[in-house]
């Protein structure tokens, strides 16, 4: 078998395959179609300001985690600048919450909030953090879902621990049926609160979230939550640097157009838009499953079908962004990195009733410059609300309009703060990040889409592999690292132990 590999996409998915199959002594070509590294973790400038495009949270840089794991392997220092023991602030409109990475401390502070249901909480959150440690020890191995192969098979079977079988009867169940066993489902607020969380990191509410997955969102944070002077576009330009420093070939500005079999079957012919052909044993599309077929000729469809299982069809989120740069005198001392906004009183998570909020830290001049800092605030869209261009341009202006009001009950002075806004609505998002439509966040993390009912990394196609937030495992730079490594695992046969 060849080595020769083409990434398409230099998100951080496809930037962690192309690292470790270079490292493997792999030949590796990443073609990214826009101007930046990083995807939806990219970045921009504006005058004065550099913007995180997206994700700003920090995840899986602590011992363990996954970001600490493929770095160490590689032998390169991960961009982390600090570790939040005050994860984030959550704005309900009954009560602000302090998420606190320490879970004692964070429990403890839910049944001071919430004392009626204290004895309940109390018993939710032991039998949360049970089950998200138990499914912690399955991920040592980064086992494969869904299985194809027996190798597949032989290494979630490996992975298993005696306590696993307590996981079983929660596979079918969702986090309601959590909240619901322990007589929490009908609190209104801290429900509320469930949801601000589950929606941010599984895409769904506690209604249709995968307990199993539902417990991991819960849990993740007191893991670890780092602050990156700049944005995760650091970890973007961590593995491009090293990419390059070992041989890969990395080009920006090549947007791929068609994958097709060359006639002997051997290998793969790539071409970009400017008509340039690569020639390749592997491809891996670091792109939504959603795009596979405009890259493959009609007769690879059907097998493209059977392996979709009509999933380009569900319904994903969009968002709706805005970045901020702001005086830092105009705002309250001590306002948190982080926070979160949940302003409907019927707990609506969508159409800006609920806002994730990043500050930049008073010191980070990757960011603004001194006395200035950056805001970045997004907020899930259905993107049927923006179909027509006579809508699109009302809509995006009725919903900044909105966002900018919810920000203000929470940083009064935020509209003297001012210096330069910029929206990003979710066209915006497509003609930067080449997401169709604007989708963002992959599949949400029901039952019908997690754990085996999610998308393998590998398509039906010979040497065609995905990875992304639109397969297994999901989401986020966690999400996108570990089906990079999948892809890795599954071309090269090693593993992350040195």
């Amino acid at each position: 078998m060849g080595n020769s590999v083409v990434i398409i996409g230099g998100g951080i998915g496809g930037l962690t395959a192309a690292s470790l199959l270079g490292s493997a002594d792999y030949n590796v070509q990443i073609l990214e179609a826009s101007r930046e590294w990083g995807g939806c973790a990219g970045k921009f400038q504006r005058g004065k300001a550099l913007f995180p495009v997206g994700a700003t949270l920090g995840m899986g840089f602590e011992k363990g985690g996954i970001h600490q794991r493929i770095f160490d392997y590689l032998g390169i220092e991960p961009p982390v600048s600090f570790m939040l023991d005050e994860v984030m602030d959550i704005h309900l409109p009954d009560k602000t919450l302090i998420f606190y990475r320490n879970r004692e401390t964070h429990v403890n502070q839910l049944k001071k909030a919430y004392p009626e249901v204290s004895s309940k909480l109390s018993a939710f959150y032991e039998e949360v953090y049970r089950i998200a440690g138990e499914i912690r020890k399955l991920m040592v191995a980064l086992p494969i879902l869904p299985p194809k192969t027996l190798k597949d098979w032989v290494e979630l079977t490996m992975s298993l621990h005696p306590r696993t079988l307590t996981l079983i009867p929660s596979f079918q169940k969702t986090m309601l049926d959590l909240l619901e066993k322990h007589g929490i489902h009908q609190h209104s607020s801290f429900k509320h609160f469930i949801d601000g969380q589950l929606i941010d990191s599984m895409q769904v509410t506690s209604d249709q979230c995968s307990l199993l997955l539902g417990c991991l969102g819960l849990d993740i944070y007191h893991e670890g939550a780092f602050y990156l002077d700049g944005g995760l576009f650091e970890i973007a330009h961590s593995l491009v640097g090293f990419s390059e420093s070992i041989g890969v070939k990395a080009t920006l500005g090549r947007k791929v157009v068609c994958i097709d079999r060359d006639h002997s079957g051997q290998e793969w012919i790539i071409l970009d838009h400017r008509g340039n052909e690569y020639r390749a044993n592997h491809v891996v599309c670091n792109v939504p499953v959603q795009s596979l077929k405009n890259l493959l000729p009609p007769q690879y469809t059907p097998k493209l079908d059977t392996y979709l299982k009509a999933k380009e069809d569900e319904a994903i989120w969009g968002t709706m962004s805005l970045y901020m740069l702001l005086k830092e005198e105009s705002l309250p001392e001590s306002y948190p990195l982080f926070s979160q906004i949940c302003a409907s009183p019927n707990g609506n998570m969508t159409e800006g009733d609920h806002l994730f909020l990043s500050l930049s830290h008073p010191n980070d001049r990757k960011r603004a410059p001194k006395g200035f800092r950056t805001l970045t605030v997004s907020t899930h869209t259905k993107l049927e609300e923006w179909k027509t261009k006579e809508k699109y341009d009302s809509y995006k202006e009725n919903l900044k309009e909105k966002l900018i009001n919810s920000i203000e009950s929470v940083i009064p002075t935020i509209r003297d703060s001012i210096v330069d806004i910029y929206p990003g609505a979710p066209k915006a998002w497509e003609r930067f990040t080449g997401r169709p439509g604007g989708i963002v966040g992959g599949f949400p993390q029901s039952n019908d889409h997690a754990l085996f009912k999610s998308l393998s990394h590998r398509t039906p196609l010979k040497n065609i592999w995905v990875c992304g937030d639109s397969v297994f495992p999901g989401a986020g730079t966690i999400g996108v690292s570990v089906s990079a490594y999948h892809v890795f695992h599954s071309i090269t046969g090693r593993k992350l132990q040195r």
